[in-house]
């Protein structure tokens, strides 16, 4: 069996995943919170940002961690195509969720069914990605920890839906994003936690790209992508503040009387 390091930077992975997690859930319940007070395209226009800032935000989570795993005796590439998959999967089934909870009649129904949509869909990315590792040798997993992680991703995910419906205040969306960004990174961890690893040592070379080579300006990119979404979304006016400033102009318009 290969020795595995989850953390072979030390805490810098682990803490800048959790930052990421944290930033991406923000953003994903900040956008449903607007959505939430919009209706038609704006509504839709949204919701589809909600789910691009939580699933970006999670798939980043996931591989910023994921540089920080090592296994003795092997290297470790990434299959390109599963990669990309699990970012679509996981930004796509995301924003079923997110759109389940945005136009559901019935809150109660829609929030369980986007929080277990939502959280499966995390759990789909984690195990897509950890299925595009390639090494020398074989990857098993322990059955009770795999579910344990998905049922940490689905109370995860309705607690975070949870929020975006009933928690307006920025205060409060902050606390509830640093509750949702450890939640995630609890489900990662508490996922790699069932990874064993059967080495067998080979010369031949690996397919796929290693993790600078692919993931890493991948993760900047998408960490870019986050944090201009955030400055717009901290820069768009709501609702409020547009029906104030509409009210404003209209009081500072001449009233024009008839002779």
């Amino acid at each position: 069996m290969g020795h595995l390091d989850h953390a072979a930077y030390g805490w810098l992975t682990p803490a800048l995943s959790y930052v990421m997690a944290s930033i991406g859930a923000a953003l994903g319940l900040r956008c449903t919170v607007r959505a939430l007070a919009a209706t038609g395209a704006s509504r839709r226009n949204w919701l589809l940002a909600a789910a691009s800032a939580i699933g970006t935000g999670i798939w980043t989570m996931h591989f910023v961690a994921m540089l920080g795993f090592e296994v003795t005796g092997t290297e470790i590439h990434y299959n390109v195509p599963l990669t990309i998959l699990s970012l679509l999967v996981a930004v796509l089934v995301v924003g079923g969720g997110v759109f389940a909870v945005g136009y559901g009649k019935d809150r109660r129904r829609s929030l369980v069914l986007g929080g277990l949509t939502t959280g499966l869909g995390v759990a789909s990315m984690h195990y897509l990605g950890m299925a595009a590792l390639r090494l020398h040798g074989e990857i098993s997993y322990d059955p009770l920890a795999v579910g344990l992680s998905v049922a940490i991703a689905v109370i995860a995910a309705t607690a975070a839906l949870w929020a975006a419906l009933n928690i307006k205040s920025p205060v409060a969306v902050a606390v509830a994003s640093l509750v949702m960004g450890a939640a995630v990174s609890s489900m990662h961890y508490t996922g790699m936690t069932a990874v064993a690893v059967s080495v067998s040592p080979a010369d031949t070379a690996l397919p796929g790209a290693t993790a600078m080579q692919f993931i890493f300006p991948l993760a900047v990119g998408l960490g870019s992508y986050l944090f201009i979404t955030a400055a717009f979304v901290a820069l768009s006016p709501t609702v409020g503040e547009r029906d104030a400033s509409a009210s404003a102009r209209h009081l500072r318009e001449p009233t024009v009387t008839a002779h």
